[in-house]
C-alpha cells in the first residue's frame, strides 16, 4: 500500500473529505513509519475511550447548557444558575470518530446535540430547581466540530514535520534510514497540544453540515 505525506496532508484541509475517512491513511502511515504512539493515539480517537480520565483534555469537560422539556414548547433552557450550570453543564465525549462526525453532519450551523443528565444528577438538579421535566446537556455543534478539528490539526502538523525531515513523495515502504529520520516525531501529545493551542491559525476547515437532501436522504458513506 502506498502512503504520501503529501496526499495526507492535503486532505486535511480538504472539507470535502470528512475525517473519519482521512484517518484510516494516517494510521497506515504512522505503523508504515513504525510510529506506534501515533497509531494507538489515532486508533483510540477512531474507535474511541474506553475510560474518559485516559481521553486527552480537548474531550473532557466540556461546556454546554443545560435544557429542559417541556410538554409545550419542546426543549428550553433549563432555570439553573451559574454554579449550577457549571456543576451539571459539562460533558466529556468518549465516542469515535465517525459518531461525533455524525453528530457535526447532522446538526445545522447553531444547532447543537442533546443528552440526558445522568440519572441521579437529573434527580439532585430536579430538587434543586423545583422542576420535575427532564433535564439534558446541549452541547453546541461548534463544540463537537472544534474537537474534531482539533484532531485533524495534529495530523496536519504531524505531516509537516514529516515532510520538514524529506518524506514526500509515493512510497510502498521506508527504509530504516528514513524511519530513523522521523523517529522523535512519533509524539501524539506533541501535536494535538500544539493543535489546541493554535488550531485558528491553521488551515483546517469546518465539518461541512449536510445539504436538504442528505439529511432526507443519508449522506454517503
Amino acid at each position: 500500500m502506498s502512503a504520501s505525506v503529501n496526499n495526507l496532508q492535503e486532505r486535511t484541509q480538504s472539507s470535502e473529505e470528512l475525517l473519519d475517512q482521512i484517518m484510516p491513511s494516517a494510521i497506515t502511515l504512522a505503523m508504515m513509519l513504525r510510529h506506534k504512539k501515533m497509531a494507538a493515539w489515532l486508533r483510540t480517537e477512531l474507535d474511541g475511550y474506553q475510560d474518559i480520565s485516559t481521553a486527552p483534555p480537548y474531550r473532557r469537560d466540556l461546556p454546554g447548557h443545560i435544557v429542559a422539556r417541556s410538554p409545550q414548547y419542546g426543549w428550553i433552557p433549563a432555570p439553573v444558575n451559574e454554579e449550577q450550570s457549571r456543576e451539571y453543564g459539562q460533558l466529556s465525549l468518549v465516542e469515535g470518530t465517525k459518531a461525533l462526525e455524525k453528530v457535526c453532519v447532522g446538526c445545522k450551523k447553531g444547532d447543537g446535540n442533546r443528552v440526558l443528565l445522568e440519572r441521579e444528577a437529573m434527580v439532585v438538579l430536579q430538587k434543586q430547581i423545583n422542576l420535575s421535566a427532564e433535564l439534558a446537556i446541549n452541547l453546541s455543534r461548534d463544540t463537537y466540530c472544534q474537537l474534531l478539528r482539533t484532531v485533524r490539526a495534529a495530523i496536519y502538523l504531524w505531516t509537516i514535520e514529516l515532510l520538514g525531515r524529506g518524506l514526500d513523495g509515493e512510497h510502498n515502504h521506508y527504509t530504516a534510514e528514513q524511519r530513523g529520520q522521523v523517529s522523535v516525531l512519533d509524539d501524539p501529545q506533541r501535536y494535538w497540544r500544539r493543535a489546541m493551542d493554535e488550531l485558528n491559525e491553521l488551515p483546517i476547515p469546518d465539518v461541512k453540515a449536510a445539504g436538504f437532501f442528505e439529511r432526507m436522504f443519508g449522506r454517503a458513506s
